[in-house]
């Protein structure tokens, strides 16, 4: 009996180390308005917002060619990832989505980012996304069970690798 209570008092006492408040705090995203001039990861200068492209043009640029490096991008964020912060998604003319993840999860972004007009730097590229990975996401943004059911496709995007975005006018 003593023994069954002695380890009922370690497993405890185990487990609050295990899982300090800074691990809780990591599994959500960063708390914050995200207001002009923040910026997450590194931060890009003025000289590099201001020669920023538009979505539509990186898109026409990826059509001649699979990868662009250290190009920066400037769009309004249309969705954050609700789980982390760990991904966020740009608008398009057209009305589709451009995928954008953090480089090495180094930074994630606030909730607040929706709606936000920003400027990202770092890689892009055109690449086919598995059913898994897009269920996955789908998952991460909190989507219904029967929006996750129905990705049955991959699809072609355009992934782009931040490694630094900042909020602009």
């Amino acid at each position: 009996m003593k023994l069954s209570i002695y380890s009922i008092v370690l497993f405890f006492g185990f487990s609050s180390l295990c899982f300090s408040q800074e691990d809780v705090e990591k599994a959500a995203p960063p708390a914050g308005n995200a207001l002009v001039g923040d910026f997450y990861g590194a931060d890009i200068s003025g000289a590099v917002v201001s020669k920023a492209v538009s979505v539509e043009k990186l898109e026409a640029e990826l059509k001649s060619a699979q990868k662009a490096e250290g190009i920066a991008v400037k769009g309004e964020v249309t969705d954050v990832c609700k789980k982390r912060g760990c991904w966020i998604t740009l608008k398009t003319e057209d009305g589709s989505s451009f995928f954008v993840k953090m480089k090495d999860y180094a930074f994630f972004v606030p909730t607040t980012l929706k709606g936000k007009n920003v400027v990202l730097q770092g890689n892009a590229e055109r690449k086919v996304t598995s059913v898994d990975e897009l269920k996955h996401y789908a998952k991460d943004a909190k989507k219904t069970k029967a929006e996750i059911d129905a990705i049955n496709l991959p699809k072609e995007e355009v992934r782009f690798l931040a490694d630094g975005i900042k909020v602009v006018n």
